[in-house]
């Protein structure tokens, strides 16, 4: 099942989920069901149809955060020049960062190096604390695109990553919640212009989706809606005004956002 955040057609402030059926390879033959009340309860549809090429996709959820993993893939360790974690490495993103589909990304004059970052993203679906790797995928909705959009520059200078992570337009999410999703075998890939940068597997990551999902609700409890951004694979790098940047997974779709001078 996919499920959309969207605005009506004509309606500006009209925001809503719904169930995108069939498949949206041809947006001018799928649709937007409404559902009620919200993906993290038990819903219904509503009857209501739109066409998908007539609505307004929006990032699927808005969450209180969003927790990031650092160097998930031994390939992005090296290119980053350093080894790989032996236990998962943690940062946040805020909820501000969020943009949806077709949104811009926005440099930020203060930096000379913006690099895009393609991950598959995990949305909670209920609370979780203190789960096991083995009741991790449990509390999972589904997964969506997400771009981890870094200021290299700002990050190397910091230390930390707040400031380089957290731009407002920084983490692009979309354009769906795909609920039928292996996180273990998926695809991950970014294209700059049509030109494949990046090109993984999450087959290959460090730390498996449940063990990431243990690992944090151990930490910090989890809320329905919360996103986790599981890492990047190597081929990270720079975004320039003008540009178009596509972060595709196999099973959930491509996430498409151009790219512009603040």
């Amino acid at each position: 099942m996919r499920i959309a955040r969207f605005i009506r057609p004509g309606k500006s402030g009209d925001v809503s989920f719904g169930v995108v059926e069939p498949d949206p390879a041809d947006p001018s033959a799928a649709s937007v069901v409404g559902l009620t009340p919200h993906p993290f309860a038990p819903f219904e549809t509503t009857g209501t149809r739109f066409r998908l090429d007539e609505v307004r996709l929006l990032a699927p959820v808005i969450p209180s955060k969003i927790v990031c993993i650092g160097k998930n893939y031994a390939d992005h360790a090296r290119e980053m020049g350093g080894e790989a974690p032996t236990s998962p490495v943690l940062f946040l993103k805020p909820s501000t960062s969020i943009v949806g589909p077709f949104e811009p990304i926005r440099l930020p004059a203060d930096s000379a190096r913006v690099d895009h970052e393609a991950e598959l993203a995990v949305v909670i679906g209920r609370l979780t604390r203190d789960v096991t790797p083995e009741q991790a995928l449990g509390s999972v909705l589904g997964y969506t695109c997400a771009n981890d959009v870094t200021a290299r520059d700002q990050q190397q200078a910091d230390g930390q990553w707040a400031r380089a992570k957290g731009h407002d337009t920084f983490c692009p999410l979309g354009p769906w919640i795909e609920t039928d999703v292996d996180p273990a075998t998926t695809r991950v890939r970014a294209l700059v212009g049509g030109e494949v940068r990046q090109d993984g597997s999450t087959a290959d990551l460090i730390h498996t989706v449940p063990d990431l999902i243990a690992f944090i609700s151990r930490a910090m409890t989890l809320l329905p809606g919360d996103v986790v951004l599981t890492g990047t694979p190597a081929g990270v790098g720079p975004l320039v005004d003008g540009d178009v940047v596509t972060v595709s997974i196999s099973g959930v779709g491509d996430l498409v956002n151009p790219v512009q001078n603040r």
